[in-house]
């Protein structure tokens, strides 16, 4: 078991380009918002349009959407320690569809995880060690992070957090969040 497993997540801001109407505005997207209440798969990678996480890793949970989804996934998030504008243009070029794109360009939220790196051995800088989970509304319920995580390694090992492991766990791990406070509610929406 993973030393973060249980734990919650932080509560942080990830300052964030959106679109709205015509114009591109500021918004604070808070941990909160993206994970309370929700179960969802979060990948972490070393950076933006680096050759592992472009070719294969975020294009691969992209093409693997809707199958995270079927097994009671709520959503899918890539989180790199890159800036919003980075990570905007990032998933233009990839085409991405469906993965929601965090920045964690403080590397606030990597940090809080125990999955900051150096990597100025490629004249990155920090980094986070790359990395998926899946968190139930703010629980990490499930890591699955990369062998050997130190700073300044030489290779990038991509085994464990691949789309295809993560699936095949949420697969197993399959259940329903219901909120039973309100029986009503229940009754409507399951035909009771």
């Amino acid at each position: 078991m993973n030393k973060i497993e249980g734990t919650n997540i932080p509560f942080l801001e990830f300052p964030t380009r959106i679109r709205e109407g015509e114009e591109m505005v500021w918004r604070n997207n808070t941990t909160e918002e993206l994970f309370g209440g929700k179960r969802v798969v979060l990948f972490a990678l070393p950076g933006a349009f680096t050759p592992t996480c472009s070719t294969y890793q975020l294009p691969g949970y992209d093409d693997l959407y809707s199958d995270f989804i079927s097994t009671g996934i709520d959503e899918v998030y890539c989180l790199s320690v890159n800036d919003t504008f980075v990570m905007n243009a990032w998933a233009k070029d990839l085409g991405i569809k469906n993965v929601k794109m965090i920045p964690d360009g403080s590397a606030q939220f990597t940090h809080a995880m125990g999955m900051l790196v150096a990597k100025d051995n490629l004249g990155f800088g920090i980094r986070s060690w790359r990395y998926a989970a899946v968190i139930d509304n703010m629980q990490v319920e499930k890591v699955f992070e990369e062998e050997g995580k130190a700073s300044n390694v030489e290779g990038d090992p991509y085994e464990v957090s691949k789309p295809e492991v993560v699936l095949e766990y949420c697969k197993g791990g399959r259940h329903i969040n219901l909120n039973l406070s309100d029986s009503t509610d229940v009754k409507e929406k399951f035909g009771g």
